[in-house]
């Protein structure tokens, strides 16, 4: 049949499975959007208030789902807004397609009106960017970018149409998609040589990252876990691929990690990454971490060997295949007496936080939305403290619950992330924990979630100042807070009344647990303003180049 190059990209949406997608209309994708308006009884397009939050909402929705996000903006500053959006999902590995406008192929290299070179631009930050000059090459290609993003390490791709491309029309056949081939193990001779170092080892972790949850390899993680009896330390990524409650988990490792997860890090004797890129945030001066230690890395992206840490073995290939040969002929360990040593470690820091009766506490807070959230509920963050006081007090239960930028530590994308896991689903409830800092970075996306009664319940964790980038001025730069106290006077429960949703506002202790139920109880968005204290500092705080026990001395 003859369609359309705008009738092509609605038709391959659907052939990929994509119901829903998130964007902004412009002139370049005038023609897309005509065919959206035919089509949207099949797609549904949620209208962000900034092509950014489309990017994130894009993000948010592959993340609570495992499916590829799809974003669609016009051309020019459309297709820049989304740059920030694409970067965050890159270094996260996370699949999304965004498909831009641009001005006809005649007007391309003529610095005509919002005309810009997106695919050059996104290139350092997708897995491929395409450019499609000619309409009968629209579909393969949009073809081709799905099976990219979701291939060997997912990631974004990002897929330029001119208009007068997604005018024209040529013929179009319904190909039934391709299903992504899953990368086999590249070494398989190493897998009996990485059972036996488990097998001899004492005191082994495990440091696991979010290449688990992108796997779908969850299950088969829990059960090596288990059969190894090893305790398991979780990248920010990697929490929610084992329950938080499980015996084994350890909580998040690194820089803002427990005190029992940094210990373990420089007491053990076997370290096995699965799925993790040994980021700085995680292992701080690379040089010594896990230097008492032998390394062994299981991943998929064989660029990850021996980049930031160097690894005594490495396993290449899918995970779940991986884990799969790992535990088979692996008899079941122990080691109870390491996992006791790890559990006196646990509370160390206790009594390190100081107690504080003027302020609601956000362990208290977040304790209190551990009892009202059910496990499935889902958890976005923004960037800063109080994505570390998440990350720390969050009972991640599941996968694809705890939704937040690791890589790129996007202020504002909390957001859009929102929009799209609870666009996603609609039967859980989700919650975006962001602060005062982040929060005005996206804040115009209110007006997105009133618009389509997405019952998000926001949580402002909200000290009056950039507390992250404060608390290291007061660590490192001598109490010299350079712009990081902005004397904003915003009043976030008459913002979010005038974008029309409810705001509550927690000031005391006593407020937390009866105004989060009254916010769980409303079936429509809210925002709850979360008094906490300017000086709340994030504990442990290890700065890149020291180690945990460099920093406890230090205490």
């Amino acid at each position: 049949m003859q369609l359309s190059g705008a009738e092509i990209i609605c038709e391959c949406l659907l052939e990929q499975g994509v119901d829903t997608v998130f964007g902004y209309p412009g002139g370049a994708a005038l023609n897309t959007y005509d065919a959206l308006y035919k089509y949207s009884d099949k797609i549904n397009h949620i209208l962000t208030a900034h092509e950014q939050g489309a990017s994130h909402a894009a993000d948010g929705y592959a993340r609570a789902t495992g499916k590829t996000g799809v974003v669609i903006t016009t051309s020019g500053p459309g297709a820049t807004n989304i740059v920030t959006g694409i970067a965050t999902a890159n270094i996260d590995s996370i699949p999304i397609v965004a498909i831009t406008g641009n001005v006809t192929t005649d007007q391309l290299g003529r610095d005509s009106f919002q005309e810009v070179d997106i695919v050059n631009i996104v290139k350092p930050i997708t897995k491929a960017s395409f450019l499609v000059e000619k309409v009968e090459d629209l579909a393969p290609t949009l073809r081709k970018a799905f099976e990219i993003a979701q291939s060997g390490r997912k990631g974004p791709v990002l897929v330029d149409v001119p208009k007068d491309v997604t005018a024209n029309k040529t013929e179009f056949e319904v190909v039934k998609p391709k299903e992504v081939e899953r990368v086999s193990i590249k070494n398989p001779e190493k897998i009996k040589k990485v059972q036996n170092m488990i097998r001899n080892a004492k005191q082994p972790i495990i440091y696991a990252g979010g290449g688990i949850i992108s796997a779908n390899a969850t299950e088969i993680f829990k059960k090596f876990a288990e059969l190894t009896d090893i305790p398991v330390c979780c990248s920010l990524m990697g929490l929610g691929c084992i329950p938080a409650d499980h015996p084994l988990c350890m909580g998040n490792i690194g820089m803002h990690g427990g005190y029992e997860t940094g210990m373990a890090t420089d007491k053990c004797d076997l370290i096995i990454a699965c799925g993790a890129r040994f980021s700085d945030r995680v292992a701080g001066d690379r040089d010594k971490f896990g230097a008492q230690a032998e390394i062994v890395q299981l991943e998929i992206d064989e660029k990850e060997i021996n980049k930031n840490v160097k690894v005594s073995e490495y396993v290449l290939g899918d995970l779940e295949y991986i884990l799969e040969a790992l535990c088979d002929g692996m008899e079941q360990q122990n080691h109870a007496e390491w996992l006791e040593t790890l559990g006196e470690w646990k509370h160390y820091l206790d009594n390190k936080i100081p107690a504080d009766d003027k302020y609601p506490q956000p362990k208290e807070i977040l304790g209190a939305l551990n009892e009202i959230k059910s496990d499935d509920d889902i958890v976005a963050t923004d960037v800063g403290q109080h994505q570390m006081w998440v990350a720390q007090f969050n009972k991640a239960q599941t996968p694809r619950t705890l939704l937040t930028s690791g890589g790129l530590g996007t202020m504002g994308f909390g957001m859009g992330a929102a929009i799209g896991a609870q666009t996603a689903h609609p039967d859980k409830r989700v919650v975006l924990v962001t602060g005062d800092g982040s929060f005005h970075m996206n804040l115009n996306e209110l007006v997105t979630m009133k618009s389509y009664d997405l019952p998000v319940v926001i949580l402002v964790m909200n000290n009056t100042v950039l507390g992250m980038v404060r608390q290291w001025q007061k660590l490192f730069y001598g109490n010299r807070f350079s712009q990081t106290d902005p004397h904003r006077a915003t009043d976030f429960v008459a913002l979010a009344n005038a974008f029309g949703i409810d705001g509550m506002r927690i000031n005391t202790k006593e407020d937390i647990k009866p105004v989060l139920e009254k916010a769980f109880a409303l079936n429509k968005p809210v925002l709850v303003d979360c008094r906490i204290s300017p000086d709340q500092n994030v504990l442990p705080m290890i700065p890149p180049g020291k180690t945990v026990n460099e920093i406890i001395t230090e205490m």
